[in-house]
Order: C-alpha cells, then sequence, then structure tokens
C-alpha cells in the first residue's frame, strides 16, 4: 500500500490497524497516529516470525505493516497473508510516510479562514489563509498540488507563497509554488538566500482578500524569524513560539551567537505576549505525529503562557535554561539550509534528507 492510499483511508476512517515493527527507538523518535507497536523487527529480519504469531490481531481490519524503509515489512506482510491475514506493507515505510498529510480548520470572523495542513509525518505545519476569493500559503512543505487544489475546492486563488525564516529542518516547497503560479514570494528582509523575493520587514502587510497579515519581526530562532497576524485574532509564530515550547537558537549559529539569539528570543516572545490574551497560537510545528480527526493544532496565548513554563523566568535565566535543553541537531540541517539559501531543490529524494523528527523546540 503507498502513503497516499493510507492517507486517504485514515483521512476517511476506514478500517485499517498500522502494524509498527521497527524498533523502540525509531518507534519513539516518530510513529503514525493509532499504529500498534510489536518488537519484531530483529527478529523477522532473521526468518523469526514468533513475535507476529503471538499477536492477537482483529480479523475485520486489513493490516499494514511498516518498517523504516518498506523492506522487512514486506517479509511480515508475507508471513501475516500466509497465516490468512489480510496484510500488506506500506511502500517505503516511515521514510516515505513523512510526506504524509492531513488538514484542520479554523473559521474565523468576517469570512476569513485559515486550513492548517499537518505534515503529520514529520510534525511540519504550513498554512493557507483565505479571504473573499483569495490565498496566501505560508511555509509550505508539501508538493505544489496539495495547496492548489485546497484553494481550488474553496474557490480561492493563491496570490502569494509567504516564509517566516530560512528553515533548517525541511527543504522549503515554496519556490516550486512560486514558480508554478507566478505568484509573489515573501520573504524576511535578509542578506542569506541568493533568489529573487519580496522583502518584508516590521509592520508590513501582506494583503489577503479583505483582510492582511501584519508583519512582525520576531529574531531569535534566526535573525530574519518573521511572525505574521491576522486581525481577526490568529498569529502565526512559525519557529518563535510553539504550544509547548520555544525556538531553538542555536542551528547555523557562529560561536558565542546562540546566547546573543536566545536574548533576542526572550525580547521576542516578551512582544509577543503583549498580544491579547484570546489570540490563537499557530505555530511551525508540532511535538508529535497529528491524528486525523481534523482538530487544529491551536491553542490560546494565555493557554500557551501557562503551559510554558520558560515564558515565565527572567532574561539572564531564559537563555541559560534554553541553551542547557538543546535537542539533538537535525540531521543534515547544513545540506538543508544550503539549499534553502540557494533555492536549488535537491538532487536526491527529500525525504531522505529530511528523515526523522523535527527538532527546533525547546520545551
Amino acid at each position: 500500500m503507498n502513503v497516499r492510499a493510507l492517507r486517504e483511508r485514515l483521512e476517511h476512517h476506514q478500517p485499517v490497524l498500522i502494524l509498527d515493527i521497527r524498533v523502540a527507538e525509531s518507534r519513539a523518535d516518530w510513529a503514525i497516529p493509532g499504529s500498534l507497536w510489536a518488537d519484531a523487527y530483529h527478529a523477522v529480519k532473521r526468518g523469526d516470525y514468533a513475535p507476529l504469531a503471538a499477536l492477537d490481531l482483529p480479523a475485520d481490519k486489513p493490516i499494514v505493516v511498516v518498517c523504516e524503509v518498506g523492506k522487512t515489512s514486506q517479509r511480515a506482510a508475507s508471513y501475516l497473508r500466509s497465516k490468512g491475514i489480510v496484510a500488506e506493507s506500506l511502500d517505503g515505510g516511515m521514510q516515505a510516510w513523512s510526506l504524509a498529510w492531513n488538514r484542520a480548520e479554523l473559521r474565523l470572523t468576517d469570512g476569513v479562514d485559515v486550513i492548517q495542513v499537518r505534515r503529520t509525518g514529520k510534525g511540519c505545519l504550513s498554512y493557507l489563509v483565505a479571504s473573499q476569493d483569495e490565498a496566501v500559503v505560508i511555509d509550505p512543505v508539501l508538493g505544489p498540488d496539495v495547496y492548489r487544489d485546497i484553494a481550488a475546492a474553496s474557490g480561492r486563488k493563491i496570490t502569494g507563497v509567504v516564509d517566516t525564516h530560512v528553515h533548517a529542518d525541511h527543504v522549503s516547497r515554496s519556490r516550486l509554488l512560486v514558480g508554478e503560479l507566478g505568484v509573489p514570494h515573501y520573504l524576511p528582509a535578509q542578506e542569506r538566500v541568493h533568489f529573487a523575493f519580496e522583502p518584508l520587514r516590521d509592520g508590513d502587510r501582506i494583503p489577503v482578500g479583505g483582510t492582511a497579515l501584519d508583519v512582525m519581526h520576531t529574531p531569535g530562532h534566526t535573525w530574519e524569524s518573521c511572525t505574521y497576524r491576522l486581525p481577526a485574532g490568529v498569529v502565526f509564530t512559525d519557529d518563535t513560539l510553539f504550544l509547548d515550547g520555544v525556538g531553538r537558537p542555536d542551528l547555523e549559529a557562529r560561536s558565542g551567537e546562540a546566547e546573543e539569539r536566545g536574548r533576542a528570543l526572550y525580547q521576542s516572545l516578551r512582544r509577543l505576549a503583549l498580544l491579547a490574551e484570546d489570540t490563537q497560537v499557530l505555530p511551525g510545528h508540532a511535538s508529535g505525529p497529528l491524528a486525523f480527526d481534523g482538530v487544529p493544532w491551536a491553542a490560546s496565548l494565555a493557554e500557551v503562557r501557562a503551559r510554558v513554563s520558560l515564558l515565565q523566568l527572567s532574561e539572564a535565566a531564559f537563555v541559560d535554561t534554553v541553551l542547557a535543553r538543546i535537542p539533538p541537531t537535525p540531521p543534515n540541517h547544513h545540506r538543508i539550509v544550503a539549499l534553502n539559501e540557494t533555492g536549488r531543490w535537491p538532487e536526491e529524494d527529500p525525504t531522505v534528507l529530511e528523515a526523522g523528527a523535527n527538532r527546533c523546540a525547546v520545551g
């Protein structure tokens, strides 16, 4: 079974049981929502199917077996079929699943809609902001067809593509979308990228239908990072503020620069804290895979402030604590940043470069 078929089955809530046979460490890093785990990978590789034989699998649901790249899972699925169980292997495994996505929608005042497009296989969040017959896309992490089809289904035309910063955990799809549609590409003003774009500065506005995105420069995660605010009560906080943490200030940092960026991040978060408490925070990542439930990954600013203890610290304590809690560096981030700075598409499979969970947050 390919990723698209499994994604559609989950999206339409059709019966299926996903059997994850990877090692525990891999599953802890990222998993498909609702999947069942069996510690069977090494056993199946050596031809021992006892861990599978011990499972009490339902007879009324097809089984989709998952491993890292879809090879060992084929052997497991073949064994299950020999026992009369309807079973398939997920083609490409979790590496291919990194492109799986689902969506959730927020309907705001004045006819403004926000569609959260969740790359659930990696936790990356992108957005389609729509008003009247126009829409803009924020931080596209999937192919152009996804956003084009979502906009067309609601009778909207995409009029612009917006990035919050130069990303380090995934290859940006912005240039693909801009090239296909011929619309402006908005990026925070900086000298990192080597292609043409519409520069954004603090206080600028990006029009969309009957509303606009207000630009707030919120440096820290990167120096150019920007947050975008809708007057209808939503703020897109990219990798500056998450629902359960804050952005890491160390990626691509020179010696001593992480501390300086940590101080800038503290000031940016203080600025965001001045927004109305009922403002809905929509971040650039989720901390885990998002279910196919249509529920937006969002929370009020008041909820986020109560949940993220880092926001209660003094500047010095904040910087010290954030730097002490830096998570492991995302794999291949130097290569990904280089691609995003040049605007080139990789010659290799991007899912190989992007493998693994996002690691942009400090909790």
